[in-house]
């Protein structure tokens, strides 16, 4: 079947970038085991690459942006403990930023650029 406008040739897929990509995403989850490692993991992946694969210097700033977040949440959620409220968030920021680190390591091994929802784009 000849490439048209209607059915473009299929993207050239980078099996390495793909999979430095989807590191990008994998390596937050260290923060379950070092404090701040869900930061400290993405940064350490996105600055070793980012000058020569141009998918992981992207979500590589998506993952960076997305853990700030989350940092930032939690740390909102901290002093509402007291008032019986932050634990339930702290457990529903923890959960939505494992499922959402899942979803877009998925989609980084296919090679699409994820965005992840709600995230604070600090990093440009």
């Amino acid at each position: 079947m000849e490439p048209t406008l209607e059915n473009p040739p299929p993207a050239p897929q980078n099996s390495e970038q793909n999979t430095w990509a989807m590191l990008c995403h994998l390596a937050s989850l260290s923060g379950y085991i070092i404090p701040f490692g869900n930061i400290l993991g993405p940064l350490v992946v996105w600055l070793m690459k980012k000058d020569t694969m141009p998918l992981v210097d992207d979500q590589g700033k998506e993952s960076m942006n997305f853990q700030i977040t989350v940092a930032i949440a939690a740390i909102v959620c901290i002093p509402l403990i007291f008032v019986c409220v932050g634990i339930f968030l702290l457990i529903a920021v923890g959960i939505a930023a494992l499922v959402f680190t899942v979803i877009a390591a998925i989609q980084a091994s296919k090679g699409t650029a994820y965005r992840y929802p709600l995230a604070l784009r600090l990093i440009k």
